[in-house]
């Protein structure tokens, strides 16, 4: 750690895990994520899994006719997953205006204003669905950036109206908005009527065609997921949120990948059938379990090495970050054993989740286990998480139980080693 190399990483790091637009983006994503997970359970109830006469299918279709039910979850996914790029234009702007302390309302439905401007109409009148979604998030993300920034200015300028003292805070803030609002929607439009003139196509089809859709193919590769795997776990062992620092970044290359699929799925294919292998669910349920590094995996290696002595420092947090740990929380034990640049873990922690990256690819991609259609709360616990991310198989249970044994088997001899090591410094220590 005194190597001047290991401490420039740190802090380089560190910078770009606190850099103001990244954590916009991130915070931009988490605040939509019970959205998403709404919407993705919506789909996995309209199509769960026959049980015989547990047929939830059936039962439904007996109370409210066949069918009817399911126009529930269709509604929720139109106002949730349809509606994406909308609602990520605004709250990436609304955070990141807050950043700055300036009206994070405000600029968030400017952003969104703009937003909708820019989405192609249809013949008949209508704003084209299809890039209200998913397939507009790489616009969301670069329009709510730049245009936040030109708010920022706009505001911290001359260009804005006072309102005097005693005016609701509320009417106040409207009036400072105003002519920023004016100025920048205005050239919103004139690139939009620009785009329509020399480019005759929309700066979506532009984006997406260009940046979005090669990202989505490269991101759905496997040298793509290791190197996600590793990235993320190589920043946790210094201590840093592995999973915050390159959320912002994988976030809107897999998260239209789930989409796709859990779009698919609703359609009536078959979850083996789904295009993509590689999405935000994928890491979380066959990777993740417990946490980043598998550590659900790391405590049962400790209950299973130390069985005789009960007060052991290593059993004693293991005990208490257990609970935690069936939910993925894994913080008491990456913090409290630690694995926090604790070298006896290094090689396991980083590496168990790459190993088992590669084997969840291969069972999903030959077709053994189905493929990830819906995005549930990241504490959902292994097994259960398993079978629902596969749109009900018991073979997303199975691949889990495997993954975990695996990984088990690799954390055991180190934890043996840390335990050794810890006796012998303990021994020293008492000489």
């Amino acid at each position: 750690m005194n190597n001047p190399f290991m401490q420039k990483f740190i802090e380089i790091a560190g910078r770009i895990g606190s850099q103001r637009h990244l954590v916009a983006i991130r915070d931009g994503f988490v605040a939509i994520m019970p959205l998403i997970i709404v919407g993705s359970l919506a789909v996995l109830i309209n199509n769960f899994p026959p049980f015989g006469k547990f047929d939830l299918v059936h039962i439904l279709n007996g109370i409210f006719g066949e069918g009817n039910w399911q126009q529930v979850g269709g509604s929720i996914w139109n106002g949730t997953f349809a509606v994406i790029g909308l609602l990520i234009a605004f709250s990436i702007a609304y955070n990141l205006a807050k950043s700055y302390e300036v009206d994070g309302l405000s600029a968030g439905l400017i952003s969104g204003a703009a937003y909708i401007m820019l989405v192609p109409w249809t013949k008949d009148g209508g704003l084209d669905v299809a890039w209200l979604g998913t397939q507009g998030l790489f616009i969301a993300i670069i329009l709510a950036i730049v245009l936040t920034e030109l708010f920022r200015v706009l505001v911290k300028s001359k260009f804005t109206i006072k309102m005097p003292e005693g005016v609701p805070d509320g009417v106040a803030r409207s009036f400072v908005a105003l002519i920023p609002a004016v100025l920048i929607l205005i050239l919103v439009g004139l690139f939009q009527a620009c785009m329509g003139v020399f480019a005759g196509t929309s700066i979506f089809e532009i984006v997406f065609n260009g940046i979005q859709k090669p990202l989505q193919g490269l991101g759905n590769t496997l040298p793509a997921a290791m190197i996600v795997a590793f990235a993320n776990h190589f920043l946790w062992f210094f201590g840093l949120h592995g999973t915050n620092i390159i959320g912002s970044v994988i976030e809107p290359i897999y998260l239209p990948l789930i989409e796709e699929n859990a779009k698919l799925f609703a359609d009536g294919m078959s979850a083996f059938n789904v295009p993509y292998v590689v999405t935000k669910p994928f890491f979380d349920a066959f990777v993740y379990m417990g946490g980043s590094g598998t550590t659900i995996a790391l405590l049962i290696a400790v209950f299973f090495v130390i069985r005789r002595e009960k007060n052991h420092p290593y059993r004693e947090v293991a005990k208490l970050s257990a609970p935690a740990g069936l939910f993925n929380i894994n913080e008491p034990v990456i913090f409290g054993l630690p694995i926090v640049l604790n070298p006896v873990f290094l090689i396991p922690f980083i590496f168990i989740p790459v190993v088992l990256t590669v084997i969840s690819y291969f069972a999903l991609a030959t077709g053994l286990v189905p493929k990830t259609v819906a995005i549930l709360p990241w504490t959902t616990p292994p097994i259960l998480s398993g079978y629902l991310v596969t749109g009900g198989s018991w073979r997303g249970i199975l691949l889990q139980v495997i993954n975990l044994s695996i990984a088990v088997l690799i954390y055991i001899p180190f934890v043996s080693a840390g335990v050794r090591a810890l006796k012998q410094r303990m021994m020293e220590k008492a000489s």
